[in-house]
Formats: C-alpha cells, sequence, structure tokens
C-alpha cells in the first residue's frame, strides 16, 4: 500500500505539449509510469468542471459545475478529499487558482495552501516550494498540487507558442523536484484538466479534450500503457491505493 500518493496537475498541458518541452525528466518519467498520451477529459473542457470530475469521478452534467464558478451541488457526492478524510486519511492541497478550494468540503483537508497565480509571476516554484517544505517535515496519505502558469500563458501567447512550451518545461521541473523526494512507497500521478487550442479551450476538439495521465510507483508496471483512460478514473484509483473503497456514485475505472 502506498505511503503518500501525490497528485501532481499542470493545468492545461496538452500531451504533444509535454512531449515537446524538451525536458530530459519526460522520458524518463514515461519510463517509470504506466502512462497513456490519449487520456480523455470531461466536456465542458474547463478548469473548475474538469477538476470537480476529477476528485469526484462524475462528467459535470452530474456534479452541476458547468462553468469556473462554483455552484453547491444539488445531489452531493463525496469527492476524494472527504471520502478519504471519511475513513481516517489525511489530505494537503497546494494550489494556486483560489476556486479549487471548493474541491473539497471545509475542514476535511488537513493543510491548505494557496499562493496567487495573478499576483506572482513564479507560481509554480513558490507553491512547489510550500508543498516540499511541509512534506519535509510532517506527512500526508495524499497531497495534490496544481501548477497553473502553463494555462495562463496559453491563453496570454497560445497554446504551442514557444512561450507555452517554455511554461510547460517549467512546470516538468517543478515535478521532477518533487519526484526527486519520494521513495518506493510513494505513488507520484501527473496530468492535466484539459488542454486548449489557440488562445482557449473549452471545446470538444481532440486538442482540448486529451490529456497527459502517467502514474508511477509499485502499483504500476513501468513503461506499461494506460488503455481507455479518463480523468474519471483517478479518484478512484487514488482511493483504492490508500485503502479506501470508492465512493457510491463515482464512475470512474479503478487501475491500482
Amino acid at each position: 500500500m502506498a505511503n503518500t500518493v501525490i497528485l501532481a496537475l499542470v493545468d492545461g498541458m496538452r500531451p504533444d505539449g509535454l512531449l515537446s518541452c524538451g525536458h530530459p525528466f519526460v522520458n524518463k518519467l514515461i519510463a517509470a509510469s504506466a502512462s497513456t498520451m490519449e487520456g480523455r477529459t470531461c466536456f465542458p473542457s474547463v478548469t473548475l468542471p474538469c477538476h470537480m470530475s476529477l476528485f469526484h469521478s462524475v462528467d459535470p452534467e452530474r456534479h452541476g459545475i458547468l462553468t469556473n464558478t462554483y455552484v453547491p451541488q444539488v445531489r452531493p457526492i463525496d469527492g476524494l478529499i472527504d471520502q478519504l478524510d471519511k475513513y481516517g486519511k489525511r489530505s494537503a492541497m497546494f494550489y494556486t487558482w483560489e476556486e479549487l478550494r471548493d474541491l473539497a468540503r471545509p475542514g476535511h483537508a488537513h493543510k491548505n495552501v494557496y499562493v496567487n497565480l495573478h499576483s506572482n509571476p513564479d507560481s509554480d516554484c513558490m507553491i512547489t516550494d510550500e508543498a516540499l517544505s511541509f512534506m519535509a517535515k510532517d506527512h500526508v496519505d495524499f497531497l495534490f498540487l496544481y501548477l497553473g502558469e502553463t494555462d495562463e500563458v496559453g491563453h496570454d501567447k497560445g497554446w504551442m507558442s514557444d512561450e507555452y512550451i517554455s511554461a510547460v518545461r517549467k512546470a516538468v521541473g517543478c515535478i521532477e523536484r518533487v519526484y526527486d523526494t519520494l521513495d518506493e512507497t510513494d505513488t507520484l500521478i501527473v496530468t492535466a484538466d484539459h488542454g486548449g487550442h489557440g488562445r482557449s479551450h473549452g471545446a470538444t476538439c481532440p486538442e482540448d479534450m486529451t490529456i497527459p495521465l502517467l502514474m508511477c510507483g509499485a502499483a504500476f508496471a513501468p513503461g506499461s500503457t494506460l488503455e481507455d483512460a479518463s480523468i474519471k478514473d483517478i479518484a478512484p484509483t487514488i482511493a483504492s491505493l490508500l485503502g479506501v473503497p470508492r465512493a457510491r456514485e463515482w464512475e470512474g475505472e479503478q487501475r491500482a
């Protein structure tokens, strides 16, 4: 059973952006992981709906979040952190986009750290520093690390622009720093919420709907392929790794 599961999410990271960013850690992580560059996100391919689907393992039409504005669920579903808390597992959230605070119900995460993406041009490195500092002195069963600069640059300069590729490379460097602190009992999952095209996202085109998904740890065969993977598979997989049953409403496939 895993000691700690770390989920690192790079907002707006397309698979071809990851593969072409030029960071040597990409190939190392792929070789060490079960992975796919053809994962599916949900529609609308927008940040908050996609994150809600990741943490609640249902489509937006079920959890009811269709834009980047949170609204209370009409038929509430326990999200990943809520489910882990119910079974005595500790979680921490490190993020640079404030709206993500609603991914868990108040009080269910052991630690919440927020760095404002818009006020801090080096927010990816800053939030990674915060996560690493916390991991060095405290323990949680699940840690969520959100890196938001890539999406910001995509909207400003365009997806697959030189500036976007540089932002992906920077995010990969942050993830490598986390990877280097892990031991054989830990699991690292790397993914994105959506892709993008031009200077936007939210459509049904492959550029927006296709995401990378890499799962690295003892439960996954190095160099293997995750077939037919969905963003909805992440919550049930993490729960399984931590010995926690899936919530009744979750729809995704358990990958470990």
